[in-house]
């Protein structure tokens, strides 16, 4: 260890040495928690901010849904896209090549131009998907390699603020994804560049729940 790293550390624990232990759950919370936004207003706002980030997205009900699929997958004008293994297959339309992820190499995954996923949850103040990685929204490396992601997002999935999203949560997801646009950095003299660490293109498809109650709760299954 570091001299550095040892005397930082030390200072830490000379100052914290007294502190009485707390309660996490009897600490102040004085934040925001809740947004005042109603249902159209979030759903609003979460397209206003994909739009900003360069996200292409669609709006449609659930029996468009299929239909919606097959004309953001002829738009994108690629052919072979990887999926998870529990995305409903009958999503997906005929003439393109599905390789669903059981298990694909990095190398298979690779020669994928692109990969469609359900998603966990939405934050329209911040305009960030959420995934947890189940078995409709496939492993982190499904939706990090391919350079197109399609993500369907319903909107009954959508909150205003973070706090509401960690409130959905009922247990502590064993792995998240936190997606703000489509990958890109600027960290190199300011020269913005995208795909650097996930897809360089972003199109959502955010479908209008017909029965709320049902929706959240197959779609907030955790694994």
């Amino acid at each position: 260890m570091s001299t550095s790293r040892t005397l930082i550390l030390d200072r830490i624990r000379t100052a914290t040495a007294n502190a009485a232990p707390q309660d996490y759950a009897a600490l102040p919370r004085t934040y925001l928690r809740k947004g005042t936004l109603d249902a159209e207003q979030r759903l609003a706002l979460m397209i206003e901010r994909l739009h900003e980030y360069g996200a292409e997205v669609a709006v449609c009900e659930p029996a468009q849904l299929p239909a919606v699929i097959a004309e953001q997958l002829a738009a994108s004008g690629r052919h072979r896209f990887a999926v998870p293994p529990g995305l409903p297959q009958d999503w997906l339309p005929s003439g393109y090549d599905f390789q669903q992820d059981t298990g694909l190499s990095a190398d298979a995954l690779e020669q994928c131009e692109g990969v469609v996923t359900q998603s966990f949850a939405g934050v329209a103040d911040s305009g960030t998907i959420v995934l947890h990685h189940s078995a409709a929204e496939g492993r982190r490396v499904l939706s990090l390699l391919p350079d197109w992601h399609l993500c369907i997002l319903r909107t009954t999935q959508i909150v205003e603020t973070l706090p509401e999203y960690f409130a959905l949560c009922q247990q502590q997801p064993e792995l998240a994804t936190y997606i703000s646009g489509p990958s890109a950095t600027a960290d190199i003299e300011m020269t913005r560049i995208k795909g650097v660490h996930g897809p360089r293109f972003l199109n959502v498809i955010l479908v209008r729940d017909e029965n709320p109650a049902e929706a959240r709760s197959e779609s907030f299954t955790t694994h």
